[in-house]
């Protein structure tokens, strides 16, 4: 009776959003969406907090940006800015994940050159990655998840064909997953100007990452040894502190996972993901104005809103499914204006403080088309910094 409610629910939200009107200049970090960008429904390109049906959000939630959505059904049960465009920092290597994960056997053995981690960018938060010892790319993983290394994404990288060709391919797959906030500029989420993303699309990438089972294994490991050379180790624990209970906080009860980040120029964000009474959650928090602990005490503040209050909300719109899985196209014109923006403009600037812009163009009768949600319920799915380090510094936590 659940499933068909929610189902009856997912079908009312309607076919089409009204086509809103595009800015020359819109600040990257100031507007959360633009007709291009209300993937998932007309609500969610709105300012504000967004809810329908439910009481008892929490009071006190300073992130710029969240998102709460069932993992299952894809619905979005609440959302603030959802679309607004953010600095993503680490959280973006789940969409590396997405991308690289399936491609490269975890079992082969890979001996580190110096080559391999030239191009790390300085003050970048590291698992340890030596050049001259030898490594297994089920190892590398374990250093990109649990300590959002950056020396293990080059290296991984690097086997995957290089940096350049890793964007590319990670920017196709935010498209793919019509990820349309998103502008990859490095696969290791590092503040490089015009690097972008949303607590809609992170959402997605998370989404989209625990259907497979090395990614969920990766993101819910909370200890491993990494080698040090020779036959020494050394233990590397999970940097997700809801996952492990570090720096006073306690661990969330049925977290899995996903991925947080931080850096000084974005700030601390999360996306978490929990498990209770059957039911899987989703939370996105971007940038809470408070210290390291912040962005994981309001994820499990709407966590918890969530599995209580929040069981009674009727959606506010959905998570798309991706365009190879038969996920309908949510831009009726030919390519997506952001993309139109880039070739006109050249790549978004910074998102700090909006000082950049999207140059946003779109046809005198250009409107977006998104698909309805009774078409997405046909198609049910089975399914801070963590450590004190140098203020300019990224920090894996």
């Amino acid at each position: 009776m659940r499933d068909c409610s929610r189902l009856s629910r997912r079908a009312a939200l309607g076919l089409t959003a009204a086509a809103l009107p595009l800015s020359a200049a819109t600040p990257a970090s100031a507007t959360p969406a633009s007709a291009a960008t209300a993937i998932g429904g007309e609500r969610l390109a709105r300012t504000g907090i967004q809810v329908r049906g439910a009481t008892g959000l929490p009071r006190k939630l300073t992130a710029r940006s969240w998102l709460v959505a069932d993992h299952d059904t894809g619905e979005v049960l609440a959302s603030f800015d959802a679309h607004r465009r953010l600095a993503p920092a680490s959280t973006l290597k789940m969409l590396f994940a997405d991308t690289v994960l399936r491609k490269l056997d975890r079992g082969m053995k890979y001996k580190v050159t110096d080559a391999d981690l030239a191009d790390v960018p300085a003050g970048s938060s590291l698992v340890g990655v030596k050049p001259g010892i030898t490594y297994t790319v089920h190892q590398l993983w374990q250093g990109v998840f649990l300590r959002s290394g950056n020396d293990a994404v080059h290296v991984l990288a690097h086997l995957n064909g290089g940096l350049a060709k890793t964007v590319a391919e990670m920017q196709a797959k935010a498209d793919d997953l019509q990820a349309l906030d998103t502008h990859v500029v490095s696969p290791d989420g590092f503040d490089h100007k015009g690097q972008l993303s949303s607590a809609y699309d992170l959402t997605l990438f998370a989404r989209h990452g625990l259907k497979d089972g090395d990614f969920r294994g990766y993101c819910g490991t909370r200890t491993a040894d990494f080698p040090a050379g020779g036959k020494k180790t050394f233990q590397i624990q999970n940097t997700d502190r809801l996952l492990t209970g570090a720096w006073g906080l306690g661990t969330y009860e049925g977290l899995i996972g996903v991925k947080n980040g931080y850096t000084s120029h974005a700030g601390n964000t999360f996306t978490g993901a929990a498990v209770r009474g059957g039911r899987t959650l989703l939370v996105t928090v971007m940038h809470p104005k408070s210290g390291g602990n912040a962005v994981y005490e309001e994820t499990a503040a709407l966590l918890d809103w969530g599995f209580g209050k929040g069981g009674s909300a009727r959606a506010v719109g959905m998570m798309v499914d991706p365009l190879s899985e038969g996920g309908a196209k949510a831009s009726a014109g030919p390519t997506p204006t952001r993309r139109t923006a880039q070739a006109a403009a050249g790549a978004p600037g910074s998102a700090s403080g909006g000082s950049s812009s999207w140059r946003l163009l779109e046809g005198a009768a250009g409107t977006v088309t998104l698909l309805g949600a009774g078409a997405w319920a046909l198609r049910r799915r089975r399914a801070g910094t963590a450590a004190e380090g140098k203020p300019d510094a990224e920090q894996p936590g």
